[in-house]
């Protein structure tokens, strides 16, 4: 397991056009985790040369208020290269990667970025990767793409993508099936779940999306991207514990602990059986707040 990630707080990803100089210069002010300046689906074709020659510029605006930064790039490989060659930059996190098919089509741009931070004079490893599982194809090899790669810090599923590759509606219950599936590939390689059990699409339905992330935090999700700025408040509480959970978690890890000092292997705590997976599951959620609190005092 790559340790980095479990310390990795990114409730909220707030996707930003990189062409878009008004929505560039008020990012930084939206209260998101992590940026994500998008060079795929919300650039027109003719707009991406001026986003890539503007990237250095943008990605410095908006990590001002401590977000962490990222980019997507696009998934035909000439694009992706001088994605890739702009994005090469120490200001960046990490490259959302779009339509992953494989560990191989992983290893070549992982080939491509290393060279550019080579020739940036960064170290190697410094950009990390989000793969983006978006066709029916990777869905049967998630396992290896989330494996293959030691840059790998989260991936995610695209469900309006994913939803056409395989004729469905981009619903919660159409992509439920998907979504648990990359829960499990993803913990099972040590990196973060990102997304919730749906699409980021609608996002005027506040309350339904509110729904939606609760239940994707309850399914193993740690945080989602999202496309309008509304969302990002919203994401960044019900991704995070609140005061009663933490509260309790305390609560559990300091009975067990005495517990163990006496011998015991499992107590009752609250009318509740207490043993090692719901100490460890206490641990782990104090070990959250405490990073989210950590980012929140940056």
């Amino acid at each position: 397991m790559n340790n980095a990630n479990q310390s990795l707080v990114w409730r909220s990803m707030l996707y930003v056009p990189a062409h878009e100089d008004r929505f560039v210069d008020k990012a930084a002010s939206r209260g998101a985790d992590a940026i994500i300046l998008d060079l795929e689906d919300a650039v027109p074709v003719t707009e991406r040369p001026a986003a890539r020659a503007g990237l250095a510029d943008a990605a410095k605006k908006v990590g001002e208020g401590g977000a962490d930064v990222l980019v997507r790039i696009n998934r035909p490989l000439t694009e992706a290269v001088v994605d890739i060659a702009a994005a090469a930059l120490p200001g960046v996190a990490a490259l959302m990667l779009p339509k992953i098919e494989s560990a191989e089509h992983l290893g070549l741009l992982e080939e491509v970025v290393e060279e550019n931070e080579l020739a940036a004079g960064m170290e190697i490893g410094t950009i990390g990767f989000v793969p983006m599982i978006e066709t029916a194809g990777a869905y049967f090899r998630m396992d290896e793409i989330a494996k293959t790669s030691s840059r790998n810090l989260g991936m995610t599923l695209g469900g309006e993508d994913f939803a056409l590759d395989t004729g469905m509606v981009p619903d919660g219950e159409t992509l439920f099936m998907a979504s648990q599936r990359l829960v499990y590939a993803a913990r099972a390689a040590g990196i973060v779940p990102l997304g919730t059990i749906g699409t980021v699409a609608d996002y005027q339905d506040l309350d339904a999306y509110r729904e939606s992330t609760i239940k994707s935090r309850k399914f193993g999700f740690e945080g989602s991207a999202c496309i309008h700025p509304s969302v990002v408040p919203l994401l960044n509480q019900e991704f995070a514990p609140d005061a009663q959970e933490v509260a309790a978690a305390g609560r559990i890890i300091n009975a067990y602990k005495d517990a163990q000092a006496a011998g015991k292997g499992a107590i009752q705590l609250d009318g509740k059986m207490v043993d090692v997976p719901v100490a460890i599951r206490a641990e782990n959620l104090l070990r959250r707040h405490h990073a989210i609190q950590a980012r929140s005092a940056r």
